[in-house]
C-alpha cells in the first residue's frame, strides 16, 4: 500500500523564521530522515515548519520576528507558507502543498500533542476523531433525499398494487354488465317489434297516436331526469360521508399535536448567544495555542536568549546545557527570574486551561445542537397544526356547501317525482279505448330504453377505467426496479459510514495486534477497539450512532488474561497505542494518497530498541518518514537511514 505521490525525489525546505529556526535549509530524501541531536536544536521547530509547508497552522512564528515563510519543493515545484504577525494573531498565507490540512494533522503530523496521539491517552472519544475528515452532513442529505424519493415510488407502487387488486373486479364488472347490456339489448328489441306488431294492429286516429307517444316520451325524458337526480344525490352523499371522514381525522391531527409553541425567539436568540460564545472560545482556543507552541519552543529550541542567573565559569556555555539545568532564568515574558520548572508548570497549566476551554466548546456545540434541534421541532409542530387548521377550516367550509347541494337536490327529486306522477296519470287518461295493450307495451320499452342507456354508459366507463388502469400498470416493473435501485442507494449510503468505522477498527486492530508482537510488552496481550451501538440523546429525539470502546487486555504473571482501561497503561505503552491508532487512520483515510511524509516526535517515553522497530514498520507505508529523536536513541536505528544532526 504505497502513496501514489512516492518518488526517489527528495523534499526540499527552506525555513525562515519559524519557532526558534532563523533560516534553514533542510533537504528531505525519500525514506527515513532522523532529526538527531540534544533538547533546544531546533527539531520540533523543523518538524512544525515541515507541516505548515504542507497546510498546517500548528506552528508559531519566531518571537522576535515579524513574518516567516516555509517552503517545500516536490518534483520541482514550490509550494510556500507565510506567517505574519498582526497585533497579537498570527496570519498564515501562501499556498501550501495541500488544500485541507486537517487530515494530515490528525493522521501524519504526529508530535507531541496530535489529537489523535493525546485522544487515546486521555480516553476521548475515538470514533469523533476518526469520522472527522468525513462528510457526514453530505451523506445525511443524501440518505434525506434518497428516502424521499424512495417514498414517493413505494407510495406509486401501492396505488398500483390497489389498481392490480381492483383489476380482476373491475373485469368481473365489466362482463356482468355486458351480460345485462346485451340482455336489455335483446328484451328491448323484442319489446319494440311487440310494439310494432301492435300497433300496425290497431287502428287509431293520427293526433291519438302521437298524443300518447309524446305522452311516453315526456315520461321517459322525466324519468330520466330524475334518475340523474337520484345519481347525484348519491354522490352528494359519498362525498360529504369523505368530507367528514377527513374532518375527524384532521381534528385528531390537530388534538395530537402540540399547541404552537412561542419559544422560537427565545430559542433562536439563545443559540445566536451560545455561537457568539463558541466563536469567542475559538479565539482564546487558538491564542491559547499560540501561546503554548511559542513557550514551548522558546524552552525547546533556544528561541530566545536566556540569561543565566546561576553562577557560571564558562560565559560561553551552550543555551542548551543552560536549558537543561536546574538553575533560573529570565522569563522572556516578563523579565523577572524564575526557575525552569515554574516555566514549565505554567506551560502545564496554559494545556490544561486549554483542555478545559475545548470541553467547554464541545459543551457549547452540543448545546447549540440541542436547541437546533428543539426549534426545528417547534416548527414542525407549529406547521402541522397550522396546517391541519387550514384544511379543517377548508373541510368544514366543502362540507356545508355539499350539504346545501344535497337539500337542494332533494328538493330538485321530490319535485320531479310529483312530475313524473303527474306526466304518468296524465298518459294514462289519454283516450285509446282499446289500445291498453299498446300502452303497457310502450311503457315497457320505456324503461327497457332507459336500463340500456344507462347499462351502455356504464359499460363505456367500466371500460375507460380498465385501460387506464392496464395503462398505468405497465410501469410497475419500472418503477419496482427503480425502488430497489433506491433502496439499494440508501443501504449503501447508511452503511457507508459503519464500513468506514469498520474499516478503521479493523486497521487500528491488526496494525495493534502486529505491533504488540513486534515491540514485546510483557504483560499487555491486546489493545482493540469495539464498536457498538448506543441510543443517544439528539434533542428530544433518540437516536441510533455507533461508539468506539477501547479495550485493554492484560496477562498476570501466570499467564491468566484480565481487562484493563487505558488509564492503568504505562506511559510507553500509552504512547505505542496513540501513534498505532493515529496510523490506522493514516491507512483508512488514505492520507498517504494525499501527503507524501509523516513526522514524529516526543518518543522518550518508548526506549530505543522499540523506537527501531516502530520505524521500521511505519517505513513500508511512508513515503518520507521524519522522526526527531535524542544521539542515544537514534544509536539504535540501521545506519541506511538519513542522519540530520543540524538544522541550518
Amino acid at each position: 500500500m504505497e502513496s501514489s505521490l512516492r518518488s526517489d525525489q527528495s523534499i526540499e525546505t527552506t525555513v525562515s523564521n519559524v519557532g526558534g529556526i532563523d533560516e534553514a535549509s533542510v533537504t528531505i530524501p525519500p525514506g527515513v530522515s532522523i532529526l538527531t541531536g540534544r533538547n533546544a536544536t531546533n527539531r520540533t521547530s523543523f518538524l512544525r515548519a515541515l507541516m505548515a509547508g504542507f497546510g498546517s497552522e500548528r506552528c508559531s512564528l519566531k518571537g522576535d520576528a515579524e513574518s516567516g515563510s516555509v517552503t517545500v519543493e516536490l518534483s520541482g515545484k514550490p509550494y510556500t507558507r507565510t506567517l505574519t504577525r498582526e497585533d497579537t494573531q498570527v496570519v498564515f498565507g501562501g499556498e501550501p502543498y495541500l488544500d485541507d490540512p486537517e487530515p494530515a494533522d490528525l493522521f501524519a503530523f504526529l508530535l507531541e500533542h496530535n489529537d489523535a496521539r493525546q485522544a487515546v491517552a486521555r480516553g476521548d472519544d475515538l470514533r469523533a476523531l476518526i469520522m472527522r475528515p468525513i462528510d457526514t452532513e453530505a451523506l445525511s442529505a443524501e440518505i434525506t433525499a434518497c428516502k424521499r424519493d424512495r417514498d414517493e415510488v413505494e407510495a406509486e407502487l401501492e396505488r398500483l398494487d390497489t389498481l392490480s387488486r381492483d383489476l380482476p373486479k373491475l373485469e368481473r364488472t365489466r362482463t356482468q354488465t355486458r351480460e345485462e347490456y346485451e340482455t336489455i339489448t335483446a328484451e328491448l328489441t323484442a319489446a319494440r317489434e311487440r310494439l310494432d306488431q301492435h300497433e300496425m294492429d290497431v287502428e287509431q286516429s293520427r293526433s291519438q297516436k302521437q298524443a300518447l307517444e309524446q305522452a311516453f316520451e315526456d315520461v321517459r325524458e322525466a324519468r330520466s331526469t330524475l334518475e340523474d337526480i337520484e345519481f347525484d344525490i348519491e354522490t352528494e352523499r359519498e362525498t360529504i360521508e369523505e368530507l367528514r371522514t377527513e374532518r375527524d381525522q384532521l381534528e385528531t391531527t390537530r388534538a395530537e399535536s402540540d399547541v404552537p409553541d412561542a419559544r422560537t425567539e427565545e430559542i433562536t436568540g439563545r443559540i445566536t448567544e451560545l455561537r457568539e460564545r463558541q466563536r469567542d472560545l475559538t479565539t482564546q482556543i487558538t491564542a491559547l495555542g499560540d501561546v503554548i507552541e511559542f513557550n514551548q519552543d522558546v524552552r525547546e529550541d533556544d528561541g530566545l536568549d536566556v540569561t543565566v542567573d546561576a553562577d557560571s565559569s564558562a560565559e560561553d556555555a551552550e543555551l542548551t546545557d543552560a536549558l537543561q539545568a536546574d538553575t533560573a532564568v529570565t522569563c522572556w515574558t516578563c523579565g523577572s527570574t524564575v526557575d525552569p520548572p515554574q516555566i514549565d508548570a505554567m506551560i502545564d497549566t496554559l494545556r490544561s486551561l486549554r483542555s478545559d476551554m475545548l470541553d467547554t466548546r464541545s459543551g457549547v456545540q452540543q448545546q447549540i445542537s440541542d436547541l437546533t434541534d428543539e426549534r426545528e421541532r417547534i416548527e414542525r409542530e407549529k406547521n402541522t397544526y397550522e396546517q391541519a387548521e387550514r384544511e379543517l377550516t377548508t373541510t368544514t367550509e366543502q362540507i356545508d356547501a355539499a350539504e346545501a347541494r344535497l337539500a337542494d337536490l332533494r328538493d330538485r327529486r321530490d319535485g320531479h317525482a310529483e312530475t313524473v306522477a303527474e306526466l304518468e296519470a296524465a298518459a294514462d287518461t289519454i283516450d285509446v279505448g282499446t289500445h291498453e295493450t299498446v300502452l303497457e307495451h310502450h311503457r315497457a320499452v320505456a324503461d327497457l330504453e332507459l336500463q340500456h342507456e344507462q347499462l351502455e354508459s356504464e359499460l363505456t366507463e367500466i371500460t375507460d377505467t380498465i385501460e387506464s388502469y392496464e395503462t398505468a400498470l405497465q410501469t410497475r416493473d419500472e418503477l419496482a426496479a427503480q425502488r430497489d435501485e433506491i433502496t439499494a442507494q440508501l443501504e449503501q449510503l447508511r452503511t457507508r459510514v459503519e464500513r468506514i468505522e469498520a474499516d478503521a477498527i479493523a486497521a487500528f486492530n491488526e496494525h495493534m495486534e502486529t505491533l504488540l508482537d513486534l515491540l514485546a510488552y510483557e504483560n499487555l496481550a491486546r489493545i482493540w477497539i469495539e464498536r457498538r451501538e448506543v441510543s443517544v440523546r439528539e434533542g428530544r429525539r433518540t437516536v441510533t450512532k455507533g461508539q468506539f470502546d477501547l479495550h485493554v487486555i492484560r496477562s498476570d504473571e501466570g499467564g491468566a488474561a484480565y481487562e484493563d482501561t487505558v488509564a492503568h497503561l504505562s506511559e510507553s505503552e500509552r504512547e505505542v497505542t496513540g501513534l498505532v491508532f493515529a496510523l490506522a487512520g493514516y491507512l483508512v483515510h488514505e492520507v498517504y494518497a494525499e501527503v507524501p511524509v509523516m513526522c514524529l516526535d516526543s518518543l522518550e517515553a518508548i526506549d530505543a530498541q522499540r523506537i527501531a522497530r516502530l520505524i521500521d514498520y511505519l517505513h513500508d507505508y511512508v513515503p518520507h518518514l521524519v522522526v526527531a529523536l535524542l544521539p542515544e536513541d537514534a544509536d539504535a536505528l540501521a545506519d541506511s537511514h538519513t542522519y540530520i544532526t543540524t538544522i541550518d
